[in-house]
């Protein structure tokens, strides 16, 4: 979480304090201020019933493993009418913390993501709160569309320019209407 958003009781888990004899069970509920907060963070217009439940248990000899469930109810306004759209999202959620993290990737305009998104440097603290916040952002629905919502038609060009339209970015459309000339025209010849 953002330094916006309170922090609950027990969000950070200080790592050395785990037991590596048993899973860490743990549930973060935010309170009304948080889920205020969180949805002022991720420009929702709502945020309700927002939970992750889930397990932090050892990995090998320096590693740990969390595996959760996020749960929420989020209000986003709609992409085209900017009617409130609600939406039940419940996702697992998996992380490994690594204690040997290797973050050499290659840099630059080429860089490629890695394949595994769930591997993070194993820090001394883990901040639950700070990892369903992130969880729900991706979690998000990219464009919400209300039901009876029609498709948006968005026009834009320079001023005094004339506006394309979906015929005119079809390279091939302009042969085919040549086609067409040329077969009437042909047709034309063979009747006289």
């Amino acid at each position: 979480m953002s330094a916006k958003s309170p922090k609950g009781p027990d969000a950070v888990l200080r790592v050395s304090k785990l037991s590596t004899k048993a899973p860490t069970r743990f549930e973060r509920r935010p309170d009304a201020a948080q889920l205020s907060a969180i949805a002022a963070e991720l420009d929702l217009l709502g945020l309700r019933k927002l939970s992750l439940v889930g397990t932090l248990e050892p990995e090998g000899r320096n590693d740990w493993r969390l595996r959760a469930t996020l749960g929420v109810t989020v209000v986003q306004p709609c992409v085209a009418t900017l009617e409130p759209v609600t939406t039940r999202i419940d996702e697992p959620v998996e992380r490994q913390f690594l204690a040997d993290f290797d973050d050499s990737q290659p840099t630059g305009e080429e860089a490629e993501m890695p394949e595994d998104d769930t591997t993070e440097p194993l820090h001394e603290m883990i901040d639950l709160d700070q990892m369903m916040i992130e969880a729900l952002a991706l979690a998000l629905p990219l464009y919400p569309r209300a039901k009876d919502a029609a498709p948006a038609d968005l026009s834009v060009t320079e001023p005094g320019k004339k506006v394309l339209s979906d015929d005119d970015v079809k390279p091939f459309a302009g042969l085919a209407a040549l086609r067409d000339q040329l077969a009437d025209k042909t047709d034309g010849d063979a009747e006289d």
